[in-house]
């Protein structure tokens, strides 16, 4: 990467280096009034707003927005200037539906005058009028409107229609925002650019869209606003009514007007393709183009964010201070990292794929709906599909810290590229990572083990057990699910008790699930913990009795797929002493809800104070989606397992996994991930409880932190299951961007465990797409 002083300008782009005026907003105040105040008016109260060259200043009289005081930087010349309010005025005129500012004459009769600013620079000033609205940014509207978004097409198309006959020298000027030059300047800039993933896809896009490039200069060319972004588009009432900000007015082609207003509607859109088609519906239909044109429109709306991207990286490296500089940064690169290959060049899935898939892959593999996804890209909290379309990730609870986090791609990509071995070498990594993770656990758990998946930690956990034990029989609870392979399979109700499964082996012996809601307890139990713990004792001697001594107790911490189950306060500490008491150990299965998903705690077996196991299982989260599991345990059973026969597993324990291991671990440090699990865990569920207030369907909500089910029942009184309906609310779901899952025995619990950083926005969304499908049901 070039360092800042190595990237290159040039005499036409001094734009981003040009110190802005010195004014604050009581000398914006006093220009105010020595230039542009009547002798009646009211003291002016003064805000500034964003703004990347100018100083702006919004001038409110007797508690309203008027006017706005724009200071012009040292760029923006008296010609340029004089062209902008003529371009204003002539849009005025031009245009009965959409409102722009005009200029507002000084005491002298002048619309630029002079002012020194705070180092006594002389700068020209103008004050525009105040125009109402909301800009699209904060308006609180639905983005994927397609109405909404036509209506700024239809805008975009009327400014363009109007300046169609417009001219003015100053405008044909080299500009760094003019969209036809952005090839140029992003091979300029890219290095401003931190992340080599994002460089990488900016050359990626050089490189595809070269032909878009060819062909520019033969489109027809007009001035142009160029600046259509959420910021300076102004809407009530879900339609668009006025247009700021005429700063980066350029002669350019005609049809840019109709891509940045694409680019800009594009961003923070579910389904961004849709909402770019009905932008250019809305300007096709008041500004007819070419075949060439309207083709150009959407490669020209990626270039634009491409550009905006790249100079917004440069400038920042010029201008740390001037936080407008990186205003849209966030969202224009999760647009390019959506669109990437989709518009240029597509890894789009071929129409075949799915055919494919059922030929060479094993039927016995399902899909989450009806119609299938395929799903390309994950960032944060979200995953994106073929088309680009956006998706809330409310049931994955593998990537943990959220879907390619760079601090934990970075740290499997470099170890990856230095070196990856086994556990019969010495590596540093390694025994820190098994130090960082013993030191998150309770005493005496302190020996670890590392393992490629959840189910092989749970495969090794039972044959520690068996080697400290000398027993072969397992403890287990109804509907649990406890890995994939044989053995595990042998000891999952959810498995050998479902469809396909051979019942339950001799060797194995279930207890009845602590299920509050819907559990085997006669009605009017009061001490939950207690009734299911002596369950647990009357299998576990039953075993005994029947010369069968159960030697392991494996528990999920909160049971997933028997439903999401939460325990009765207490009962685990029982269950731990009842199983002890019987000869066996205590493992703990921690693969679906460890490393603080739970909120309150890192581990689930923490919220019943004092229940300490003696193994504790791993996976799932553990690697934030690489494939890594871990066993703990105590030294008195390592050193019962180490009989002789070598324990080795050739990818277990590698440096790359402890790498990212590592890496997971500093991510939930230093985002207070776990405690962000709670407060989100805590909106979520006072939320789903006043939703199942509006409908009879929900018959339970429960859950710890972002650990969550919700209970759907055709009637709370006999909670019968309502294994159809919530199917039919995890695909509405979908259909509004979120997605979710059913689980349970019954198949009738949706299940909620979204990656840690989610926030309220995404709560938010999340209860409406549930509230949706409710809705939906009801009316079926």
């Amino acid at each position: 990467m070039e360092r800042p002083d190595e990237l290159t300008r040039t005499a036409d782009e001094p734009l981003d280096l040009a110190p802005r005026p010195q004014v604050d907003a009581a000398l914006a105040a006093a220009i105010y009034r020595s230039h542009f105040a009547s002798a009646t008016e009211a003291t002016p109260t003064v805000v500034e707003l964003p703004g990347e060259r100018d100083r702006t200043f919004r001038i409110d009289l007797d508690g309203r927005p008027a006017f706005v005081l724009k200071v012009a930087g040292p760029v923006e010349d008296r010609d340029l200037l004089v062209a902008q309010n003529d371009a204003m005025r002539h849009l005025a005129a031009r245009s009965t539906d959409l409102a722009v500012p005009t200029p507002v004459a000084a005491r002298d009769g002048r619309t630029i005058v002079e002012a020194s600013d705070a180092s006594g620079v002389e700068r020209l000033v103008r004050c525009l009028s105040w125009l109402p609205g909301t800009p699209l940014a904060f308006a609180a509207t639905d983005r994927d409107d397609s109405d909404l978004a036509r209506s700024v097409g239809v805008a975009a198309g009327e400014v363009s229609r109007a300046l169609a006959d417009f001219h003015a020298t100053p405008f044909a000027r080299p500009f760094q925002w003019d969209v036809t030059r952005a090839w140029e300047l992003v091979a300029r800039h890219r290095g401003a650019v931190e992340r080599p993933d994002r460089r990488a896809l900016l050359d990626r896009w050089l490189i595809a869209s070269a032909p878009v490039a060819a062909g520019v200069g033969a489109l027809p060319r007009s001035v142009v606003h160029n600046d259509a972004n959420d910021h300076n588009v102004l809407v009530e009432d879900g339609r668009v009514v006025g247009l700021i900000d005429f700063g980066d007015m350029v002669e350019s082609v005609a049809i840019a007007e109709a891509s940045v207003a694409v680019a800009y509607a594009m961003l923070d859109a579910r389904d961004p393709l849709a909402v770019a088609a009905a932008v250019i519906d809305g300007f096709l239909s008041v500004r007819p183009v070419s075949t060439a044109e309207r083709e150009a429109i959407l490669p020209l709306a990626v270039a634009r964010l491409a550009l905006s991207a790249a100079l917004s990286a440069y400038q920042q490296r010029r201008q740390p201070a001037n936080p407008y500089l990186a205003i849209s940064e966030a969202p224009v690169w999760e647009a390019l990292e959506r669109l990437d290959g989709v518009v240029f060049d597509a890894p789009r899935a071929p129409s075949d794929l799915l055919a494919r898939r059922r030929r060479r892959l094993g039927p016995s593999l399902s899909f989450a709906y009806a119609d299938p996804l395929t799903i390309l890209l994950g960032r944060g909290a979200y995953l994106y599909d073929d088309h680009a379309r956006r998706y809330l990730d409310g049931v994955n609870n593998v990537c943990h810290v959220g879907h390619a986090h760079p601090r934990v791609v970075a740290a499997g990509a470099g170890q990856m590229a230095r070196l990856n071995t086994n556990t019969r070498y010495l590596h540093p990594l390694v025994v820190a990572y098994a130090e960082r993770l013993t030191a998150l656990l309770p005493a005496p758990l302190d020996v670890c083990y590392f393992v490629n998946s959840g189910s092989e930690a749970n495969e090794l956990a039972l044959r520690l057990s068996r080697a400290a034990t000398g027993r072969r029989d397992v403890a287990v609870l109804a509907g649990a699910y406890h890995g994939n392979t044989s053995s595990l399979v042998d000891i999952s109700p959810y498995k050998f008790d479902g469809p396909g499964g051979a019942g339950r082996p001799d060797h194995v012996h279930v207890a009845p699930l602590p299920d509050a809601y819907r559990g085997v307890h006669p009605i009017g139990t009061t001490d939950l913990a207690a009734w299911y713990a002596e369950r647990l004792t009357d299998v576990l001697a039953e075993a005994t009795a029947q010369a069968r001594p159960v030697g392991a107790f494996i528990v999920e911490s909160l049971p997933g797929a028997a439903g999401q189950i939460v325990f009765p306060e207490g009962y685990l500490g029982r269950a731990y002493a009842a199983a002890r008491s019987a000869g066996a150990i205590v493992i703990a299965d921690e693969v679906q809800v460890g490393f603080g998903r739970v909120g309150s705690e890192v581990w689930g077996f923490e919220l019943d104070a004092g229940a300490v196991p003696d193994i504790v299982t791993l996976g799932k989260p553990i690697g934030n989606g690489h494939p890594l599991g871990a066993v703990v345990t105590t030294r008195a059973i390592a050193d019962a397992f180490a009989n002789g026969m070598e324990y080795f597993s050739t990818f277990g324990g590698n440096p790359v996994s402890a790498a990212i291991g590592l890496a997971v671990l500093d991510v939930m440090r230093d985002e207070a991930l776990q405690a962000n699990a709670l407060a989100m865990g805590t909106l979520l569920l006072e939320r789903l409880r006043d939703l199942s207030a509006s409908t009879s369907r929900i018959g339970d909500v429960r859950g710890a932190g972002l650990f969550i089910g919700v209970e759907l029942v055709r009637d709370r009184d006999t909670r019968t299951p309502a294994a159809t309906e919530a199917t039919g609310v995890v695909e509405a779901a979908k259909a509004a961007g979120v997605l979710l899952s059913t689980d349970g025995p019954d198949h009738n619990v949706v299940k909620i465990k979204p990656p840690l950083v989610v926030g309220e926005r995404e709560v938010e969304r999340l209860l409406a797409a549930l509230a949706r499908g409710l809705a939906k049901i009801a009316r079926t």
